[in-house]
């Protein structure tokens, strides 16, 4: 995609969906963030807000969840998925950041990665919506998306991450991955996108390609 039509793509997102950072998961502390979005994977956002009401209510400090007896962790967000691992890693982090960082979440990214259970997602999870720091989640809408408008050809999320934060300037990141998760849930889902609908169809390298072999 060139310079010009990336212009044009970001005039009409921010159109569409606004220009207010967002972040769809419930949070009151950067540590409560950090335990919801690692929750969050292969899970729903709505699914870990229900869960988050009632876990955070439970344990309300640092302190508890890095002294949580594990199989109550497990039953506690038994309905995300992965339980047994995503408890054993809350408690892993929670243990680390008390330990390491005297309870105050990193906002380095080779810090974060290095806590149980934080990959990169997560951690510019952290970095864009706690320190504000310009960052790029790749989640399966951005993979997706990201690879039908033609901005990137990669696989891997770290690669797709990579050229994202190429073509894309930098004070847009953010703001991309809350337009494109937007994006995703509403027009472009993955089942049965609504092509026809879509107000970047004409940008769109994989409609493209599909009007050609017609």
């Amino acid at each position: 995609m060139t310079k010009k039509k990336i212009e044009e793509l970001l005039k009409r997102m921010d159109a569409q969906y606004g220009t207010e950072v967002v972040c769809y998961l419930h949070y009151e502390t950067p540590w409560q963030l950090l335990f919801a979005t690692i929750m969050s994977a292969q899970c729903t956002d709505a699914r870990v807000n229900l869960v988050t009401k009632d876990l955070f209510v439970r344990y309300p400090t640092l302190e508890a969840f890095a002294t949580a007896s594990l199989p109550e962790m497990e039953r506690a967000i038994h309905s995300t998925g992965f339980y047994h691992n995503k408890a054993k890693n809350i408690i892993g982090c929670a243990q680390a950041l008390l330990r390491d960082y005297g309870g105050v979440v990193p906002s380095a990214i080779e810090e974060l990665v290095a806590l149980p259970g934080v990959g990169r997602k997560t951690a510019n999870v952290i970095r864009g919506n706690i320190y504000h720091e310009p960052s790029i989640v790749v989640d399966t809408h951005v993979k997706r998306i990201a690879g039908k408008l033609g901005l990137t050809k990669e696989e891997e999320p770290e690669k797709v991450e990579r050229d994202l934060m190429r073509v894309l300037p930098k004070e847009h990141w953010i703001l991309f991955n809350i337009q494109v998760i937007a994006l995703g849930r509403s027009i472009c889902t993955a089942p049965r996108p609504s092509c026809e609908e879509c107000f970047l169809q004409d940008l769109c390298e994989n409609y493209k390609k599909r009007e050609k072999k017609k």
